[in-house]
């Protein structure tokens, strides 16, 4: 009987183990090519102004012709679109603005048709303060959403994120972004004594929200979704200044998640892939978030986040070096095979790579080589690819304002060709839910199709060759040949087993040189899709670049 009982807690035990294995990330995220798309800018079919659910089906053909095979689809869930979306009042419903379930549900099918996966946003650290789970918890009476939010025991209290109202409960509440953003709770990493709202992560309620949490994922993965984006994803466990606690809660969630969707991924909005990717996420961007390294190479004087100098402008007075710093440690740190890094050409909350100064396809083109040929899983933002303009003045639209800027800019239509309504909508403009570009040369789909030199036609090459080439695709190694001394052209070698390529980029408006050691097993320099860029040999000096105004170059080694 001991014997029996020795053997049965150690089946347990192990049996715990196993549940808690972290399982590998899905292959097809390998190879994944993201396109993001802000749905209500993207494609209106029903003439509201507002585009919908059934508007991105309408182009899934377009998306897989373009070359990606991923999208990510910003919040579609029923809200009062405060935060445009960020503010969910049921997270089992999709807003009627987009459409219905049903909607949604053939998306998914139609884009794996198309071998497209399809991710959810999910705002897993906060709801809208209209949600029936927030209205529930301000109730004198205790209910099963008591402990939903993190609420103070006293009215008077208002610590440091806390907001005070008029509530039937005595108690200020813990908000996450907006004040419309009550915080879910998660519990506390660290929880001081001294506060008794600061619940421990094995509280009732922190594991209650848990649990809630891992039945919206459910919901939509049974539904067909193919993962989720998490906003926000360091941000639900609060005082965790080690992310002891943010690890095992995620790590809990993903076990789950892998023991019933294997193909399914998980991507945090961080801003941190080596931390996230510890915290088990997948994937993770490397963006204006907790460093510098993004806006370094991208923010110039117009956009949501602005900087007097940048690598990708005409005056040439930038230096990629912090980036290159920044890059080189992230790889190093995010274990191959373990997760994945993500540069995306901008998203829904900075400026489009078209903005100030940097507003000529040539330009853009030089940009594109450079965020389509990392070993970073790509992403193109919907409108990037024809060179859509970050658009200034707008008007706040759905809490888009921040203190820094407005990003309304980097949210307007879709431009699909040159009608009135630039093929986004039927509707009048005046009912649009942002004004579209007004200049008369604003670019477009169709135009675009039609010319192959265009802007379009130039990224779905550049996808085509980086599909086509492993040394190009993530498990390819990258080294960066730039100095703080020599910073222009934007020099970096890609490498998988046999097969090498080197990029050149020279995104300023004046002609740049540099000299780096060639490798002497190199016997032949193919170029592969080049403009304005000379490679010369020399056994003494090794091998000089030069790359004219808004040059780039990729070239095969052999």
């Amino acid at each position: 009987m001991k014997q029996f009982v020795i053997a049965l807690c150690f089946t347990m035990f192990t049996g715990s183990l196993l549940a808690q294995k972290i399982q590998p990330v899905p292959v097809w995220l390998k190879t994944a090519i993201f396109y993001q798309i802000y749905p209500q800018s993207f494609q209106d079919t029903n003439n509201d102004g507002i585009g919908d659910i059934n508007g991105i089906t309408h182009r899934l053909d377009y998306i897989k012709w373009l070359g990606c095979n991923a999208i990510w689809i910003n919040p579609c869930f029923e809200s009062p679109f405060f935060d445009a979306g960020y503010d969910v009042t049921d997270y089992y419903k999709v807003a009627p603005r987009y459409g219905t379930n049903q909607d949604l549900e053939n998306l998914f099918k139609e884009a794996h048709k198309r071998n497209i996966k399809v991710c959810l946003d999910l705002v897993a650290g906060h709801t809208s303060d209209q949600h029936p789970w927030f209205k529930a918890s301000q109730q004198q009476t205790l209910n099963e959403f008591s402990d939903r939010y993190i609420w103070t025991n006293d009215s008077t209290l208002k610590p440091e994120k806390f907001v005070a109202g008029k509530f039937e409960r005595n108690g200020t509440y813990r908000k996450n972004f907006f004040e419309c953003q009550p915080a879910l709770n998660y519990g506390y990493g660290k929880p001081n004594p001294d506060n008794p709202w600061e619940q421990a992560v094995t509280a009732e309620g922190p594991q209650k929200t848990k649990s809630e949490l891992i039945r919206i994922i459910d919901f939509w993965m049974d539904k067909g979704a193919d993962g989720f984006r998490v906003d926000m994803a360091g941000s639900l466990v609060k005082n965790d200044p080690d992310l002891v606690a943010t690890n095992k809660l995620w790590k809990d969630i993903r076990s789950h998640f892998q023991s019933k969707y294997a193909d399914g991924i998980l991507i945090a909005e961080w801003g941190d892939p080596a931390k996230s990717i510890k915290a088990n996420f997948m994937m993770d961007f490397l963006i204006h978030l907790r460093n510098s390294g993004y806006s370094s190479m991208f923010f110039n004087k117009e956009g949501v986040y602005r900087h007097d100098t940048c690598y990708f402008s005409s005056q040439g007075n930038g230096s990629p070096v912090n980036f290159i710093n920044l890059y080189n440690q992230q790889l190093k740190e995010v274990v191959a095979g373990k997760g994945y890094l993500c540069l995306p050409t901008s998203n829904h909350d900075f400026q489009r790579p078209a903005s100030g100064d940097r507003n000529t396809i040539e330009q853009l083109k030089a940009a594109m080589v450079f965020f389509l040929t990392l070993p970073s899983v790509p992403l193109v933002y919907y409108g990037d690819e024809i060179g859509m303009k970050y658009i200034s003045g707008l008007p706040n639209k759905e809490g888009s304002v921040l203190s820094k800027g407005n990003r309304a800019g980097t949210r307007t239509p879709m431009q699909w060709d040159k009608t009135k309504g630039a093929g986004f909508s039927s509707a009048d403009p005046e009912k649009f839910y942002l004004p579209l570009d007004s200049s008369l040369i604003r670019p477009d789909v169709a135009t675009q199709l039609a010319d192959t030199n265009s802007l379009l036609h130039f990224t779905r090459k550049l996808l085509t060759l980086r599909s086509s080439s492993k040394a190009l695709k993530t498990e390819g190694t990258i080294q960066f040949y730039n100095t703080a001394e020599h910073t222009y052209p934007l020099v970096y070698q890609r490498k998988f087993k046999n097969e090498t390529f080197l990029i050149v980029i020279n995104p300023s408006a004046k002609e740049q040189a540099i000299q780096i050691k060639s490798d002497k097993n190199v016997k032949k320099v193919n170029p592969t899709l080049i403009d304005g860029v000379e490679l010369n040999t020399d056994k003494s000096k090794g091998l000089t670049i030069t790359a004219k105004t808004y040059g780039y170059g990729i070239f095969k080694l052999n």
